[in-house]
């Protein structure tokens, strides 16, 4: 059986890319990161890839006529790498249809923060702020919505009454760290099944 290759969109620091590599190594994860793409050229996640060998690219929108020019673009290079599943680590752009109907229910994404509550940018302050007693962290497939795709896995992290949003999403994020991986290889694995908006894990 091959393994699963993975391509990873990010636009930041990779700090999700760096636990999915780490869960490979370990043995965590059967997976292989085919290659990684950033629509940001000064992305650390693209450092990250290269310091492991990994096919790494940068795709800048502006480079594009239109939204739908880009996303063929990123499609074309996901295939020529031979991408099974798409994964969004950090990955600051809403995903169109064009990638959609190229990767049917194969692209997930973590969200920093318990779908579909606080869905959008920064969802750790959006709680914090509201004052919620739980937030955590969000693994789901993505749809053509907002962070409203069938949900794969969730953590859930107390909100301390000493919390700031800083330090709220520092704790989200190491559970981010420790879901994401663990939701690619059911994946791998043929163990998750999309029946309506429920993900089913066998």
């Amino acid at each position: 059986m091959s393994v699963l290759r993975l391509g990873v969109l990010a636009s930041g620091r990779g700090s999700n890319l760096q636990a999915i590599m780490d869960a490979i190594e370990a043995g965590r994860l059967p997976a292989a990161v085919a290659v990684v793409i950033s629509d940001n050229p000064q992305a650390h996640a693209l450092e990250r890839a290269r310091a492991r060998g990994i096919p790494a690219a940068a795709l800048s929108p502006a480079a594009f006529e239109s939204k739908d020019e880009y996303e063929r673009a990123v499609v074309e290079k996901l295939q020529e790498h031979r991408a099974g599943l798409v994964c969004l680590a950090g990955y600051m752009r809403i995903v169109g249809e064009t990638m959609l109907a190229a990767f049917p229910n194969r692209v997930i994404n973590i969200h920093p923060a318990l779908l579909p509550a606080f869905p959008g940018l920064h969802a750790q302050r959006q709680a914090w702020e509201y004052g919620v007693r739980y937030s955590g962290c969000t693994v789901h497939f993505v749809d053509g919505g907002m962070d409203s795709g069938p949900i794969i896995l969730q953590a859930v992290v107390p909100v301390l009454p000493e919390d700031t949003a800083d330090s709220l999403a520092e704790r989200i994020l190491e559970q981010e760290h420790r879901i994401y991986p663990e939701a690619v290889a059911l994946y791998a694995a043929g163990r998750l099944e999309i029946r309506g908006r429920r993900v089913f894990i066998r």
